[in-house]
């Protein structure tokens, strides 16, 4: 670990100024941050600790809305009751990722920063264009089993890590920052990036920007909802494939949906018009097949990761199966449903 300066803030507009110096990252719980420091992945000059911040709190916002501090943790999230009577497909995410420890100290702004498990990023002497712009992706030709199948590049094939973005994507968040220029309200869908040839931009934030809170619309899923996390083992790993499904059913007919998938692009994957093909349809296998097949279009395997492909397609029809009949995976007993 590199030698480098360290600030501990005590408002967001020190925090923010700070934050814009060269080559400087914000601590929050550091469940990342940390690690990537350790294995010299993450190499800041300067540190800004945020946890003096007041963005702790979890509130209702007007029109029914609710705001999660970029501070609470994600345990506090999960278990708060306003999200887990309003917002379950979030509680169920989050409580979907990770361990209770970790999930203790982790951070809901941190959650969404968090960067790529990709083997290639994390071992310096392995060829990583997040790391080093000027190389090549290992993955690319290499190990890629957990790497991208949507939306990817010939610049970089790894895929977000975090189920907390995958069902904030589903249910249309909001998030908050503040910068040097003020501060703007980001949608979640345009909150992260596509790798395209800047595969080193996670998202859309600019220097110094410090997420203040994430906005969750007013609109609650609260019945038809499931999170269906598939991995290799069923406690902390990441997901191979994930999917996040909030449905609105009206006499017996699909209403809305929508269909958030994780562990298969470089950000939670959405389809809008694919969703769409299920407005007005009866939920059934034959019409999630359908949407399955439209959502993961345009999908492509490295090898490795070819059985992504299909995995994806079931995953997104037994979601929608157990959205529509109202029984989400329980993220305690995780036999899948």
């Amino acid at each position: 670990m590199i030698r480098f300066d360290y600030k501990r803030p005590d408002a967001v507009d020190a925090a923010v100024a700070a934050g814009s110096e060269r080559n400087a990252a914000f601590l929050a719980g550091g469940t990342n941050l940390v690690d990537l420091m350790k294995e010299n992945v993450a190499r800041p000059l300067e540190v800004v600790d945020i946890n003096r911040l007041p963005l702790g709190d979890i509130t209702e916002i007007d029109g029914g809305g609710l705001r999660l501090g970029a501070l609470a943790t994600n345990n506090d999230t999960a278990y708060h009751p306003i999200v887990q009577q309003h917002y379950p497909l979030l509680a169920s995410a989050i409580l979907a990722g990770a361990s209770p420890q970790l999930r203790n100290a982790a951070t809901n702004g941190g959650n969404i920063n968090q960067r790529t498990r990709c083997y290639y990023f994390y071992d310096v002497d392995t060829p990583c264009t997040k790391r080093n712009r000027e190389e090549r992706c290992g993955a690319i030709g290499g190990v890629n089993r957990i790497h991208a199948i949507l939306g990817a590049s010939d610049k970089c094939i790894a895929t977000h890590p975090s189920d907390m973005a995958v069902a904030l994507a589903a249910l249309d968040a909001e998030v908050r920052v503040t910068g040097i220029g003020g501060e703007r309200v980001i949608p979640i869908g345009e909150y992260h990036r596509l790798p395209g040839d800047e595969p080193w931009r996670d998202n859309t934030l600019k220097p110094g920007e410090l997420v203040t809170a994430i906005d969750l619309p007013a609109e609650h899923f609260t019945t038809n909802y499931t999170y269906l996390k598939l991995r290799d083992r069923l406690s902390y790993a990441f997901a191979i494939v994930s999917v996040a499904v909030a449905m609105r059913l009206e006499e017996g007919k699909i209403a809305d949906v929508r269909v958030a998938l994780g562990g298969v692009a470089h950000k939670p994957w959405r389809n809008a018009p694919a969703e769409d093909l299920l407005i007005g349809e009866a939920p059934g296998v034959e019409a999630f097949a359908t949407a399955a097949r439209a959502i993961t279009e345009g999908a492509v395997g490295q090898g490795d990761n070819d059985f992504k492909i299909p995995l994806a397609r079931k995953a997104i029809v037994r979601a929608l199966g157990q959205a529509a009949a109202g029984t989400p995976q329980s993220q305690t007993d995780k036999r899948i449903a």
